[in-house]
């Protein structure tokens, strides 16, 4: 009979911390507060367009969080063999009970809604809001 308890209390446990789990692709706890673990230096390790790598196109880019909202974001690319560098501040906030970041910056065109998909102290997998692409970053 207590093997029994103990047994049932071990599974209600588990369901419990699988139900409270945030982000589709984790973690399941973290010390560290969604803000402590945005806030970083980040840069794609993957980058992923309706399924198709593209992480090329994306590795100059690097996104810096700060914990008290404030954004910048540098990239480095070329096109038909001629350099350009795009740098913009701006901010980011969660939205939808933290469940997505919305990043606004002085250029526009660089403005966007994600959903988070992963949020650890060195790794944050996001998608953007229409659902084509999805930037797995990790700190620099």
């Amino acid at each position: 009979m207590k093997k029994n308890q103990i047994l049932l209390s071990g599974i209600i446990l588990m369901i419990s911390i699988t139900a409270c789990q945030k982000y589709s692709d984790g973690p399941l706890f973290d010390i560290k507060s969604k803000t402590e673990r945005v806030a970083n230096n980040w840069k794609v390790a993957q980058a992923l367009d309706n399924g198709v790598d593209v992480t090329s196109d994306y590795n100059q880019y690097e996104l810096n969080l700060k914990s008290n909202g404030d954004a910048s974001l540098s990239a480095k690319y070329s096109v038909i063999g001629i350099a350009f560098e795009f740098v913009t501040d701006g901010t980011w906030v969660f939205v939808n009970d933290n469940e997505r970041i919305s990043f606004d910056f002085d250029n526009n065109d660089a403005d966007a809604l994600y959903k988070i998909l992963k949020l650890k102290e060195n790794e944050m997998w996001i998608e953007k809001n229409d659902g084509t692409l999805e930037l797995h970053l990790v700190t620099q």
